[in-house]
């Protein structure tokens, strides 16, 4: 699966992928291949990822388009 949104949500913060690596204690490499979907995101990394960003899981997945946490709507 292709994570877009990540993509878009870290290019939009003028974050690099090394700065989100080093957040969620992962090589960047690691990292750059969740981008491009050519390796699948552990669920505890989601969750870290939605929080970072303060967005639902559901955002990321593509599966709404409200980025609007649990517990904030």
């Amino acid at each position: 699966m292709y994570f877009r949104r990540i993509y878009d949500l870290r290019e939009d913060g003028d974050i690099t992928q090394k700065e989100i690596a080093e957040y969620l204690g992962i090589h960047p490499n690691v990292y750059r291949r969740y981008e491009k979907g050519t390796r699948e995101i552990p669920v505890s990394l989601l969750v870290k990822l939605a929080d970072y960003y303060k967005v639902s899981t559901d955002y990321l997945l593509g599966r709404t388009d409200d980025p609007t946490p649990p517990g904030k709507r």
